[in-house]
């Protein structure tokens, strides 16, 4: 107990011996700094005073602390000084160890924590990178392919075409088709940026789902006839009704169908319609079509995937419909079933809470 009284008077003195030291200096230095400032002499005094009382305390903290603090806690505040100059240099290998008392374990707990979930946010980002890549290099392959399009027609043109009557309508035709694409592909582009953004607003009402259906058939009529292609609904219950936006439902309904008027060669048919369950719907899109591949299915979802590159082009497709239709159906805390078989047909559905 008296050599603890003993160490702790001569910590008090060496505080104190500090506190001098730094009151001394202090007094110098602001004399030095009055002189050019014009600050009055006691002013001068005071500060100093104050501040080497200040001082005092703070020496003697320090004191204080070391000598609570063990070998082995001093040991371990050094490893998590190392640590953390480590982690600023970009090092995240490093890895405290679990022990001692019990709040340097949990220290150690949260520095390992951070660390782990700043090497998977590097990880998501590194991530986002790469698809952020991908997809800036598919759009401007996507734009490309019709502004050259284009512009090789209007070349044709210029060079002689347009006073050739038998030709120079098909180019001219040619390039609204490819301006058509150019436009539906920026409208689709600026559509799923708002949704991945989360800019998307959903208004969600019950609305009666046979009606609801009935128009968005009625408005795709004309493209299936185009084509030779028997487009029907099925009927469901007159009275049903669905939850959900019915604008957001019709843009996926429209994708939807106009994908399954594409894949389906001129004779074939396309139903649209729904099964009525309990507690939800059931709404379907199928067709005759070409029908996908297994191995394709898991990913056709994605931003610019095509099954059939060529095919997808020459009909139109931007590439991005079947993304904004998974967008939009998630929203709904719902996803999108398909069931396919090459040369047979697919058959896309969804669910709607009732």
């Amino acid at each position: 107990m008296s050599s603890f009284l003993v160490s702790r008077r001569v910590r008090i003195y060496i505080s104190l011996f500090y506190a001098v030291v730094v009151y001394f200096v202090l007094l110098l230095l602001l004399h030095f700094i009055s002189d050019r400032t014009l600050l009055p002499t006691d002013q001068v005094a005071e500060f100093a005073t104050i501040f080497s009382i200040v001082s005092f305390f703070l020496f003697w903290g320090f004191e204080e602390l070391l000598s609570v603090l063990s070998s082995s806690d001093i040991r371990f505040l050094n490893l998590i000084i190392d640590a953390l100059e480590r982690i600023s240099e970009g090092d995240l290998s490093v890895e405290l160890p679990e022990e001692g008392s019990p709040e340097f374990r949990k220290i150690s707990r949260l520095t390992n924590e951070i660390v782990r979930n700043l090497k998977q946010d590097i990880i998501e980002l590194k991530k986002l990178q790469r698809v952020r890549s991908e997809f800036l290099a598919n759009v401007s392959h996507e734009l490309r392919t019709p502004i050259f399009s284009i512009q090789g027609f209007i070349e044709t043109l210029l060079d002689g075409a347009i006073d050739d009557k038998s030709v120079n309508r098909d180019f001219l035709e040619k390039a609204y088709k490819h301006s058509e694409r150019l436009n539906n592909l920026l409208n689709d582009l600026i559509e799923i940026s708002r949704i991945e953004s989360g800019e998307m607003r959903m208004s969600f009402r019950y609305f009666n789902l046979d009606e609801f259906l009935k128009s968005v058939v009625e408005d795709t009529k004309e493209e299936a006839l185009k084509k030779n292609i028997i487009l029907q609904y099925r009927d469901g219950k007159p009275e049903t009704l669905a939850l959900g936006d019915k604008e957001k439902l019709r843009q996926v309904l429209l994708n939807l169908i106009d994908n399954a008027i594409k894949y389906t060669d001129s004779g074939g048919k396309v139903e649209v319609g729904f099964e009525d369950f309990p507690q939800f719907v059931r709404i379907f899109v199928s067709d005759t079509g070409v029908g996908i591949a297994e191995e394709h299915l898991p990913r056709i979802f994605e931003r610019f995937y095509r099954v059939d590159k060529d095919r997808s082009r020459s009909v139109g497709g931007t590439g991005l419909g079947l993304a904004i239709v998974k967008h939009i159906v998630e929203a709904h805390r719902s996803k999108v079933d398909v069931e396919s078989t090459p040369g047979a047909g697919s058959t896309f559905s969804f669910v709607l809470r009732k």
